[in-house]
């Protein structure tokens, strides 16, 4: 299973449409949640609008939430997620073998059957989590609070049986400002990373559409990120321990 987790707190201004790139993900079998995070005061009416079509054109969740909710809302949105997928797979086979439209319309018997085949594979099936986080200007005094949230989901997700990777993004990136990132690569264990994001030079564009295409296309690839990990501005020596 492979999901997209997008944190910002803008509206996408430059490059393509990030609702298009979300339904490019979706068709690649990715599922893309948004998380929006917001502080009191903040104008969230059209940046609610945009996370909510990305979501949907990409087969997930949306959020609005503030920095003390963030790491609560990052680990529901992964969990839920997960379980949603399942159900949607285990749906088609029920419709197939036995007509039924969903579990809930099978016999008592049965339904507590594939209830708990759901459950264990929640827990056991591989997981790929990218985290395309927003770096623009707005979003300085709110990475605290998502550093804290990814070491978070990382010590959530080693509960799990199945085996479960994470890669962290920023975006736009340090270059041409149109493109993202990639801060860690694939891994089930970030202890002893000092600083996930590095120190960064923070910019007023927000290329969230080619950012995510960049990430699809990290996960279409599967080595990507180690084979040309000296282009991409990744994640530095004094990063880790």
């Amino acid at each position: 299973m492979r999901q997209l987790l997008l944190i910002t707190d803008g509206c996408s201004n430059v490059g393509m449409s990030p609702v298009v790139a979300a339904a490019h993900a979706k068709a690649e079998g990715i599922t893309v949640n948004v998380i929006g995070v917001v502080e009191r005061g903040e104008s969230i009416s059209s940046a609610e609008v945009e996370i909510e079509e990305i979501a949907r054109a990409g087969g997930g969740m949306s959020r609005l939430v503030n920095t003390h909710q963030l790491s609560q809302t990052v680990q529901m949105m992964t969990r839920k997620t997960v379980v949603t997928t399942i159900q949607q797979a285990v749906n088609k086979e029920l419709r197939q073998v036995f007509g039924a439209e969903s579990v809930e319309a099978l016999p008592p018997d049965r339904r507590g059957e594939v209830v708990r085949v759901i459950d264990e594979l929640g827990e056991s099936s591989p997981l790929k989590i990218a985290l395309l986080i927003d770096t623009s200007a707005s979003m300085r005094p709110k990475l605290a609070a998502v550093e804290e949230a990814i070491r978070d989901l990382v010590l959530s997700l080693q509960s799990r049986s199945g085996r479960s990777e994470i890669a962290v993004f920023h975006f736009p990136d340090s270059e041409n400002g149109e493109g993202c990132v990639c801060d860690l690569d694939w891994t089930d264990n970030i202890a002893g990373v000092k600083r996930i994001l590095p120190r960064l030079a923070m910019r007023g564009t927000t290329p969230t559409g080619p950012a995510m295409m960049q990430v699809i296309d990290f996960f279409r690839q599967g080595d990507y990120g180690r084979t040309i990990r000296g282009e991409m501005d990744g994640m530095t020596g004094e990063d880790v321990v």
